[in-house]
């Protein structure tokens, strides 16, 4: 009897998903929804900007203004489909928040029968004296120069930042990043657990001290005040830039790690590169990839 109805159980969600692939090739775009908001605040100067739940891509440009515009591009497969995936904008003078908090689909039965996602499209132009931090992007993130801390953290796709001054966080990315640093400070630049390639780059000499742990890939520099540089292994690595100080932390990358720099006039150390190959069968493994981040839940 259980074999029966596991058999049945099968044969109508084996029904299902065949008529989603039937209506997804079968509505034209024509009949797609879609609809745009777009909202204005000001911000002060240090003020914080948070974006999250997000199921697309994330766009930030900045500029000398104390004003944010934000804009939201959502579509879906129907108009109807669009009372779902909302995205939620609020502020004051010290706080942004874009959020994506109300369920990014209709449910579990609608998408069997060929609708109910709802993409999302955040474009955010920005003060540059502002603090930014992005987490749980199903998109690429991409931002332009911040005068503050930048922090991005669970992003299934690219992450990409013109240049931040502050505090840099980068942890759990399914995809390549590139950074650009200027007065890191004394809290430094931490990146983490990221399945793709990781570029750095200096746009001004630095004093700092870099400890790369656990490293599956090659190992490059290409800046112009390299003091030392010790390879502990083929995963592990530290190198100080001048005097040293900030501390770069990066840690659990499965790819290669390069620095590159934009300064010119060093007086210390000419340029070196060291390049390590991948780690090894048995020596040490490689961080198990980032599975693909899943939109919000349906609403209830």
């Amino acid at each position: 009897m259980k074999g029966r109805i596991f058999v049945v159980i099968l044969l109508v969600a084996g029904a299902a998903v065949a008529g989603r692939w039937a209506n997804r090739s079968a509505t034209p775009k024509a009949a797609a929804g879609q609809d745009e908001t777009r909202q204005t605040f000001r911000l002060e100067p240090g003020a914080r900007v948070e974006v999250s739940r997000i199921n697309g891509s994330v766009e930030v440009t900045t500029s000398e203004t104390d004003t944010a515009e934000v804009r939201v591009i959502r579509t879906a497969d129907s108009a109807e489909d669009l009372e779902y995936g909302k995205v939620v904008v609020e502020g004051s003078e010290s706080y942004l928040s874009v959020n994506g908090s109300q369920g990014g689909a209709r449910g579990f039965w609608r998408w069997l029968q060929g609708g109910g996602r709802v993409r999302q499209q955040v474009t955010l132009l920005l003060p540059r004296r502002v603090e930014f931090a992005a987490s749980r992007v199903n998109g690429q993130v991409r931002a332009g120069e911040v005068e503050g801390s930048v922090e991005v953290s669970h992003v299934n796709g690219r992450v990409e930042v013109a240049q931040a001054a502050g505090r840099f966080e980068v942890s759990h990315v399914n995809g390549g990043v590139k950074l650009a640093v200027s007065r890191p400070g004394e809290q430094g630049l931490d990146v983490e657990h990221v399945n793709g390639n990781v570029e750095v780059r200096l746009k001004e000499l630095v004093n700092a001290d870099i400890d790369v742990e656990r490293q599956n890939g090659g190992l490059s520099l290409n800046v112009p005040n390299v003091t030392l540089q010790e390879r502990y292994n083929r995963s592990n690595a530290r190198v100080r830039l001048g005097s040293g100080g900030s501390p770069f932390q990066i840690s659990h990358v499965n790819g290669n790690v390069r620095f590159e720099s934009d300064a010119s006039g060093a007086t210390t150390a000419t340029n070196a590169v060291v390049v390590a190959a991948p780690a090894a069968d048995g020596e040490l493994p490689p961080p198990p990839p980032l599975t693909a981040l899943p939109p919000a839940p349906p609403a209830p």
